[in-house]
This record gives structure tokens, C-alpha cells and sequence, in this order.
């Protein structure tokens, strides 16, 4: 996915940062505690579509959005 992109995406549910998985294949919102899928480089950034984070999930979180550079 696109750095620029992800620098302009924001949660549609906190308007929060959003991440990228490890695996490329969700935006993670820490604050909402949800992961948003990506299908085919698209992010499905729809509530209904997004899983629940577990505890676990949310621990191994970076703090912020890695900036790039």
C-alpha cells in the first residue's frame, strides 16, 4: 500500500491513525480496536466489514504510525 495513502487514511470510526498490519492484508485502528481489510490494494474501511482486535493483538502495537520518509 501506498505510504502517501496511508498518511491521509483515517479510522471511520475514531478518525484516528490507522496502521499497517504485519501482513499487509489490514488497517489497524488501535484506538477502535479494529482492523479494516485490504482486498486487492483496496482498504474496505466499512465498520461491518472490520474484526474486533484481541488484547494480544493490541499489545503487539507499535504506539504511533510509523512515519515514512
Amino acid at each position: 500500500m501506498d505510504p502517501k495513502l496511508l498518511e491521509l487514511l483515517v479510522c471511520p470510526v475514531t478518525k484516528g491513525p490507522l496502521l499497517l498490519g504485519r501482513d499487509k492484508a489490514e488497517l489497524v485502528s488501535r484506538s477502535a480496536r479494529l482492523a479494516y481489510p485490504v482486498r486487492d490494494g483496496i482498504p474496505v474501511m466499512l465498520e461491518s466489514e472490520a474484526r474486533t482486535l484481541s488484547d494480544e493483538e493490541l499489545e503487539q502495537l507499535p504506539e504511533r504510525t510509523p512515519v515514512a520518509g
